[in-house]
Parts: C-alpha cells; sequence; structure tokens
C-alpha cells in the first residue's frame, strides 16, 4: 500500500466508518476488515492518528484500528502477520514524540505502545525504555505527561508477564531503572506538596496528575520487580516512606475542597500508597515482616483513634483496615502447633504481631469498631424509612456492598476476633451484660448501641459457643424485645431476629422452635417491610437447618406460607422477590407433600410474575427454582399447572432464544423434575422434546441432565416418545459418540439399554443404527471397562429380549466381518465370557447369565462348544443373586420382585415420584426381576439333556470344571 496515494482513500473510509448512517457506515466497515491484511495499512493509520489537524473521531477510530491489528498480525506467527521491516518502521514512529492533546486518544496510544513492547520489549525493541526515560525528564508538560503515561502503561504491562525468561527480562529492567522510578516519584511529590499551599488549581492538579503515575510506575516495579524486595535498600527506603507521604497527602486534604478534581486525584493518590503496601504484602509477606510494625501502628492510628479525624475518609478507612486484617490472617505468620516447626521468619513476624496487639489495643479495637463503626448511621436510616428495598439489598450484599465500609468493618471484626478470641469474648460478654433488659424507645442512641452489641454477638456465634447460653438468653431477653411493638424499636426488632438466624445452626435446643416460629409469625405481620424481609431470611435459615423438624413447623405452615407470599407480592425490586422466592423455594422443598393444600395462591401468581420479569433473567431464574420446588411437591398434581409451566420450560430451553444463557440450566431441571412426576405423557409435554436435538449439539456441562430428560420420556411413554422422536434422536446420539468422552459414551448407551429394557420391540428397530458399533465393540474387546460393560448390558437386552432381531443382527455383522454366523456368535460368546468381570452391576451380571443361557438349548456345535464358558457365567450370577433361607437352608434369588411393595416413607426421606413408580411397575415385567435364574438354568440344561440325550448330555458337562459343576449342584438342590 503505497502511503501517500493511499492515506486520502483510508482516511476517507474512516470519516465514512465514524458515520451514524448505516449505509454509509456498513460499506467502510467491510472495506476497513479488508485492508486489516494489506502491507503499509499500519502505517498509514499511525500517520492518520498522529495527525493532529483531522477530526478527533477519525483519529481515535484509527488508533482502535491499529490497537487490533497488533492482537491479531503482529506476532510472527500469525496469519498475514507484518512483516519485520514495517515494524520497525510502526515502533519508531510511534515514539517519534509524545505530544497528543486529546487524553483519550493518548491512553489509546499508550495502551497500544504497550502491547508491542509486550511482544518486543527489550529484544527487538531496546531503544524503547531509555526513550520513555528520556522524554519523561524533559521541562515540556505535554510531552512529560504523555510519555510518563505511556511509562506507566508499559511498566504494568512488562510486569504482567509470568513466563520465567519474561519474569528474568523484568527483574533486570526493574532493578536498572528503579533508583531514577523513585526520583521521579520524589520530584513529582516535592513539586505538589509545594504547590500546594501557593499554587493554582491548574498547577495542583498538574503535578498530582505526574505524581500518580509515577507512583504507579513505582507500584509495578517495587511489587513485581524482585524476588527478594528486603535485600534491596531502595526498595526498602521507598516502603518505610510511604507512611510519612501518606500523613503529608492525608493533611493536604484539609487544604483542599470536598467536591472538586483535585480532591478526586488526591484520594486516589492516597488510596495508591495503601495498594502498594497492600500489593507488597500478599506477594511478599516475609519481606514485608520489618513493615508490619509500622502498618499496624499508622493504621490503627488512623482508623481507630482521633489522629483520623478530619483527614480519613470511606476508601481510605477500608484499605487500612484491610492491612490490618492482612497481616492478622496471614498463613506466612501463623506459627506451627509445634513452634519448633517454624520458620525462624513466620517466628519473627508472629512475634511482631503479638507485641503489637496487646490487650489494651484489642480491647480497644474492639469497642471501637462495635460501638462507632457498627452503628446504624443516619444515612443509612434515612435510607431504611425513605427505600427500605434499597437498604435490604445493600444490608445483604449489593453491587457496591463489597466496597463500602460496613462489610469492611465486619470481615475485620470476626477475623480479629477469631485469632484473639480468649482476649476479646470476655470484652464482648461485659458489653452484653451491660444491655440487659429492654432499652427505652426514647433514647435512639441506646438503641442504635444495643443493635452493634447484637451484631457482634450474631457475627462472633460460633466463637461464643461455649461463652453463651443462647437458649436462656432467647427466652428471658431476645423474645420479650421482638414483642416491643414500637416503631423506634424497629431497628432491635430486625437485628434481633438476625441474630436468631446467626445462632440457629450453632446452638439453639430443638424445643424453642414452635417459640421461634410463632415469633416468626408475628415478625412477618410486622409494620415494617425491613423486619418482614429479615424475618423471612431467618426464616429460610431455620427450615434449612440440620435439625429442623417437619412435624414442629407444621401447625404454622399455613400462616407463614401465606404471609410469605403477600410479601412476595408487595416488594417490588427484582432482587427482593427473587429473595422472598427463595424463601418460599426452601419451605416447599423441606415440607414436600405437606404444601399441596396452600399453594393456590403462589400458583396463580407465578404466570402474572413471569411475564412481568421479562427483562429480568436472573428475578426469573428464582421463578424457575421455585416450580422445581413447585412440581416436586406437588407430585403428579402438577400436571395442572402444564398450561404455564411448558411454556416456560420450552422458552428456557430454546437455544435460539437469547435467555436460554441465564436460563437453560433450571429450566432443564425443571423439565426433569416435570417429566419424572407426570402422571401420562400429553401432546403438549411431548411436543417440548423439539427443543433436545439442538441441545445435544452444544455437548455441554448440561449433557447428563439431557440425558436424564430423554430417560425419563423413555419411561414415561416409550412407544409414542419411539415413534415420534428416536430415528432424530438416534442421530443426535450417532453424531455425540464421534467426539464425545467416555463417561458420555456410557450415558448414550443408558438410555439405548432403558429403551430396549422397556420396549424391547420398538427399542432395537428405532436405535438399530447404534447396535453394530456396539455389537463390533464386543467382538474387538473395548478396552475401558465402563463402556464394555454397558455394551454387554445393551446386547444382553437385545439377546434375551428380542431373539429374531438378534439374529438379523448376527447376519449384518458377518456379512461386515466377513465371517460365517456361528463363528462370529463364538467370537462373541468367548469375548463375552472374558470380559464379565468387568461387568459390576449385580442386575446387568444375571442379565448377561440370563442372555447366554437363552441360546440353550442347541445343537449348534459352536454353541457347545462355548458351553463351559455359558455354565461358568450362569454359577457366576447364582453366586451374585442366590441368598440361602437360614430357616430353610435352602437357596432363593434376591432379585425377584413378585408384587409391588409400596415402601415406607420415614419423614427424612422424599416420597416416590411418578416416575419411581413406572419404574417399580417396569421391573415386575422385566426378567431380570421376574425369572429366577436358579430355575432359569435348571429348565435349560434339562432341555438341552433332551436334545442331546443322557451320554451326549454328560459328555458336555465333562467341558466344565468340577469345582464349577459341585457348586452348580449345590445351588440346583431340590430341583
Amino acid at each position: 500500500m503505497d502511503l501517500n496515494s493511499a492515506s486520502t482513500v483510508v482516511l476517507q473510509v474512516l470519516t465514512q466508518a465514524t458515520s451514524q448512517d448505516t449505509a454509509v457506515l456498513k460499506p467502510a466497515e467491510e472495506q476497513l476488515k479488508q485492508w486489516e491484511t494489506q502491507p503499509g495499512f499500519y502505517s498509514v493509520l499511525l500517520n492518520i492518528f498522529t495527525n493532529h489537524s483531522l477530526d478527533i473521531n477519525v483519529r481515535w477510530l484509527a488508533v482502535l484500528y491499529f490497537k487490533h491489528g497488533i492482537d491479531r498480525y503482529w506476532r510472527r506467527v500469525a496469519p498475514h502477520a507484518l512483516s519485520e521491516e514495517e515494524k520497525s518502521t510502526l515502533r519508531a514512529g510511534l515514539i517519534t514524540n509524545f505530544n497528543e492533546p486529546i487524553n483519550q486518544i493518548a491512553t489509546q496510544i499508550a495502551v497500544l505502545i504497550a502491547k508491542v513492547a509486550r511482544l518486543d520489549c527489550p529484544r527487538q525493541w531496546p531503544e524503547l525504555i531509555p526513550t520513555l526515560i528520556e522524554s519523561v525528564k524533559v521541562q515540556d508538560d505535554l510531552r512529560q505527561h504523555r510519555a510518563l503515561l505511556t511509562f506507566y502503561h508499559v511498566t504494568k504491562t512488562l510486569a504482567s508477564k509470568r513466563l520465567a525468561a519474561d519474569r528474568k527480562l523484568f527483574y533486570d529492567l526493574a532493578s536498572g531503572i528503579y533508583n531514577f522510578a523513585c526520583s521521579l516519584w520524589n520530584h513529582h511529590t516535592d513539586t505538589f506538596l509545594q504547590q500546594i499551599s501557593s499554587g493554582s488549581e491548574a498547577a495542583i492538579l498538574s503535578s498530582l496528575e505526574r505524581t500518580l503515575l509515577s507512583l504507579k510506575v513505582l507500584r509495578k516495579l517495587t511489587v513485581n520487580g524482585f524476588v527478594e524486595p528486603h535485600k534491596n535498600m531502595e526498595v526498602m527506603g521507598f516502603l518505610h516512606g510511604i507512611f510519612e507521604r501518606l500523613k503529608q497527602f492525608l493533611e493536604c486534604s484539609r487544604n483542599i475542597g470536598t467536591d472538586n478534581v483535585c480532591r478526586d486525584r488526591l484520594e486516589k493518590t492516597i488510596i495508591l500508597f495503601t495498594k502498594v503496601l497492600l500489593d507488597f504484602l500478599d506477594q511478599h509477606p516475609f519481606s514485608f515482616t520489618p513493615l508490619i510494625q509500622r502498618s499496624l501502628e499508622f493504621s490503627v492510628s488512623y482508623v481507630f483513634t482521633e489522629v483520623g479525624e478530619g483527614v480519613t475518609f470511606e476508601r481510605f478507612i477500608v484499605q487500612c483496615m484491610n492491612l490490618i486484617k492482612m497481616i492478622v490472617k496471614n498463613y506466612a505468620y501463623k506459627p506451627s502447633k509445634n513452634f519448633e516447626d517454624s520458620s525462624p521468619e513466620t517466628l519473627e513476624a508472629h512475634k511482631i504481631k503479638m507485641a503489637f496487639f496487646t490487650y489494651p489495643t484489642l480491647t480497644e479495637i474492639c469497642r471501637r469498631l462495635v460501638s462507632h463503626y457498627f452503628l446504624l448511621t443516619e444515612e443509612e436510616l434515612t435510607m431504611w424509612e425513605e427505600d427500605p428495598e434499597g437498604f435490604t439489598v445493600e444490608e445483604t450484599g449489593g453491587d457496591s456492598w463489597k466496597y463500602s465500609l460496613r462489610p469492611c468493618t465486619e470481615v475485620l471484626f470476626i477475623d480479629i476476633f477469631h485469632e484473639y478470641n480468649q482476649t476479646l469474648t470476655p470484652v464482648l460478654l461485659e458489653m452484653m451484660q451491660t444491655l440487659q433488659g429492654p432499652t427505652n424507645v426514647e433514647d435512639m442512641n441506646a438503641l442504635l448501641i444495643k443493635d452493634a452489641v447484637y451484631n457482634a454477638v450474631g457475627l462472633a456465634a460460633y466463637e461464643l459457643f461455649d461463652s453463651v447460653d443462647f437458649d436462656q438468653w432467647f427466652k428471658n431477653q431476645l423474645l420479650p424485645e421482638l414483642q416491643v411493638i414500637h416503631n423506634r424499636y424497629k431497628p432491635l426488632r430486625r437485628r434481633v431476629i438476625w441474630l436468631i438466624g446467626q445462632w440457629i445452626s450453632v446452638k439453639f435446643k430443638s424445643d424453642l422452635r414452635p417459640m421461634l416460629y410463632e415469633a416468626i409469625c408475628n415478625l412477618l405481620q410486622d409494620q415494617d417491610l425491613v423486619v418482614r424481609i429479615e424475618t423471612a431470611t431467618t426464616l429460610k435459615l431455620t427450615v434449612d437447618d440440620f435439625e429442623f423438624r417437619t412435624d414442629q413447623f407444621l401447625p404454622y405452615l399455613e400462616t407463614m406460607f401465606t404471609l410469605l407470599f403477600q410479601l412476595l407480592q408487595q416488594v417490588t425490586e427484582c432482587d427482593t422477590k427473587m429473595h422472598v422466592l427463595h424463601v418460599l423455594s426452601c419451605v416447599i422443598e423441606r415440607v414436600n407433600m405437606q404444601i399441596r393444600p396452600y399453594v393456590g395462591c403462589l400458583v396463580q401468581y407465578l404466570p402474572l410474575l413471569w411475564k412481568q420479569s421479562e427483562e429480568h433473567n436472573m428475578l426469573r431464574c428464582a421463578i424457575l427454582t421455585t416450580l422445581i420446588h413447585l412440581v416436586q411437591g406437588l407430585g403428579a398434581d402438577s400436571k395442572n399447572l402444564y398450561p404455564f409451566l411448558l411454556p416456560v420450560i420450552q422458552l428456557s430451553t430454546d437455544v435460539s432464544q437469547p435467555p436460554h444463557v441465564y436460563l437453560l440450566e433450571d429450566g432443564l431441571e425443571l423439565w426433569l423434575v416435570t417429566l419424572e412426576n407426570s402422571p401420562c405423557i400429553t401432546p403438549e409435554l411431548l411436543r417440548v422434546f423439539q427443543n433436545m436435538s439442538p441441545l445435544l449439539e452444544l455437548s455441554s456441562e448440561n449433557l447428563r441432565t439431557c440425558f436424564k430428560i430423554i430417560n425419563g420420556y423413555i419411561f414415561l411413554s416409550s412407544t409414542e416418545f419411539l415413534q415420534t422422536y428416536a430415528v432424530g434422536l438416534c442421530q443426535s446420539f450417532c453424531e455425540l459418540l464421534k467426539e464425545i468422552t467416555t463417561e458420555g459414551q456410557v450415558q448414550v448407551l443408558k438410555v439405548v439399554e432403558n429403551a430396549l429394557k422397556v420396549n424391547p420391540v420398538l427399542g432395537p428397530q428405532m436405535f438399530q443404527p447404534i447396535l453394530p458399533s456396539v455389537f463390533r465393540g464386543i467382538i474387538e474387546g473395548e478396552r475401558y471397562p465402563v463402556v464394555m460393560s454397558t455394551y454387554l448390558g445393551v446386547m444382553g437386552r437385545v439377546l434375551l429380549q428380542n431373539t429374531s432381531f438378534f439374529s438379523s443382527l448376527l447376519n449384518e455383522m458377518a456379512h461386515k466381518f466377513n465371517q460365517e454366523m456361528d463363528q462370529l456368535l463364538g467370537n462373541m460368546i468367548e469375548m463375552w465370557v472374558d470380559r464379565m468381570d468387568n461387568i459390576t452391576q449385580p442386575e446387568r451380571r444375571k442379565l448377561s447369565a440370563l442372555a447366554l443361557l437363552s441360546l440353550l438349548p442347541s445343537d449348534n456345535s459352536v454353541i457347545q462348544d462355548k458351553f463351559c464358558g455359558i455354565i461358568n457365567i450362569s454359577v457366576e450370577g447364582l453366586h451374585d443373586v442366590m441368598t440361602e433361607d437360614p430357616e430353610t437352608g435352602t437357596y432363593k434369588d434376591c432379585m425377584l420382585m413378585s408384587h409391588l411393595e409400596e415402601p415406607k416413607v420415614t419423614e427424612d426421606e422424599e416420597p416416590p415420584t411418578e416416575q419411581d413408580k413406572r419404574k417399580k411397575m417396569l421391573a415386575l415385567k422385566d426378567p431380570v426381576h421376574t425369572v429366577s435364574l436358579q430355575q432359569f438354568i435348571y429348565e435349560k440344561l434339562k432341555a438341552q439333556q433332551e436334545v442331546l440325550g443322557e451320554q451326549g448330555f454328560q459328555s458336555l458337562m465333562e467341558t466344565v470344571d468340577t469345582e464349577i459343576v459341585t457348586q452348580l449342584q449345590e445351588f440346583l438342590q431340590g430341583f
């Protein structure tokens, strides 16, 4: 591509590509895509985006196309890779000058230079770093800033490389430029500190921006640039100096307004200081040891004493708490139970920690956390009043939750209390003791203090197990507090029911559950929405608990379910509806069939909620989960839900519909439980299976559920299902078997096996294309035992239950193998006998014995030749299935099922589904469960004797090992 002639054309097309008119835009994009692989194209783009007189949008687009080109064509091995000559020209052009006036474009140029550096620096681009170092020294403000911006992005990118050779190169780079980077940072920092008192806002912002960028460079070099950073004096000098710099910057915040760009940049710089410490601690815990004392002193003084008043801000406090937490929890600083087994570095760090965390210090931290940081703020209380649902979402982990102060303080409290529980337990117990009895509703501060202490007791529940008699406290203190209905007492009603939820799985006597259920019923009618939502959460924790007893819960079920449903209708936020639905699901799951009388209202409401949640896929996932438990609870009665249920399944499992990305997993689970609980097939339920073929093509992690669904249809209505879908299903299976894992092959073959078991006539016909590969696998001795076992299970069904089909299959395979049928049959029997040990399931072992015995009586010399093997397998089968009656001393087949027994279902067991009943009915027709192996052997041997005569039969029996014959005679006593 000639640069001079091409520049005009490319510029014109780029201009068209910035158009809002798709008729102009699309052809331009197509043309640019074609040019991507043209030599010289990226040189033209470089000329365009470095020409500051051109339209900003055109230059922006040129930079983006250049950046994408680096990703696709810069590597030597890439298809249509750029030539080394052009790359050399581009590298030189990228660092000719750093004078881009537009911030966004400057950032993109810095990023693309870093991308090239990742691939070429330092070997193909040794001049990059020296050029950047020289450029950040210039006096021109713009050039200096742009060079520093690029220096940061290059350092960040090189620091992220993980191969050993790349790490070595970065170590060399870091040691070479660290001194300069420190000097640069100190220079810009000192300039900022001088200007803060006398400079203009623009000058302050400019120097602060450079301070921030140079500190970002230092962060990457310090954290990633040294194997043993504690041995480098410059590194440790920089880290020790951070604390003094932090104090200076925090003091500067007094002189900067709370709402301007400078303030924002200042806070970002302060946070970056803390990130350097946190990253260094994370990557080099033992190198951090000399900094432990100073870090703890600094963080504790600013967060837990008056030193921080007027200068700290929320994000800084969060970072300081994270620093304390990381030091407290760090495994590198925890000695082994046997101190002698610990490294000297660990013991040194542990000693520093223990010296710092004295009783007065720990007590003050604990009291300050509870009495200051745990208190509900004015802002939170206002939000409670104005947006109660928003308040509960924030409290339970909204999007901004993990970055906010409250969860950080709670996590720090939990970690410190766990680490120093012997010291802190008496402190917290004393705080509890001072709050006995009711609190004056007019004293809001006292109410908030009690709320904070109760919060601490809930968070420390596991640590306080041996120190608090929670059952007595519940009866004497907490229960009466739940009964105070004054509006100002609502923070405590909410906190107490939350507190009980925290203790329910730790220490809560089962006998007290009815009292709790009574309280929950009352609180679900509380005038405050937040209290009701928190109560629903505790109800979920209660029914999920290991010691939950349905009999205790049932007297309150109707009331609770009605109130939960009313709460579901009342709340409007998507997150809250999901939460309440989840609680309803848990209740339905635990009481199962007992829910049937009470679900009418929910069943009527869910279609409306589904329609309203069209834009909220996560809420629809919650609805699907609720429907799963609802169907399981309703059992066969779930058929009445089909007008709503089946379209929901249809949409959720249709891979051509965008929502399937969110809904598929739950939709498949719902489909499966719907089949399992269906009393009979319906045309609509059968029609949903049209979604299955594309699902099988996906070959995703949901395949196992898909196979269960297919099995569900086979058990439900094999004839209709196979006649409608078997051809397509067989094609899908044939494709799957070519590329699927061993486990997947087994799952496919189990479906075929079930079809043969359920429908011995239609099954073999419908899955005929798969059976030759099964036969071939047996003959050729499939090497995976689990696959071979399934092959033998499939072939056993065909041989035992559809002899004519087996004969035609044997004939077909004889032609394919170019062998006589008898010879091929003999090979198959021989392999079957040889690989019998691959079969571990008793049902399949008995099936194999029955199948091979079904070849008798026979005058076929090949079958007679394999008679010994058939008898061996039969005796093995007898050992598997025969049990001795101790009273009569006779043997009986333990797999025989003479009538349908309805097993007694205990409270902890789920009642049998409709599919479980269908499987029981099927077992009553299955030869494995209806034919006595003992009698079958006797009849087959007797028939064989009649075919051969006494002498011939005796000669045949002599081919069998005498020990096997003795065992056989013992099993056949009485016949």
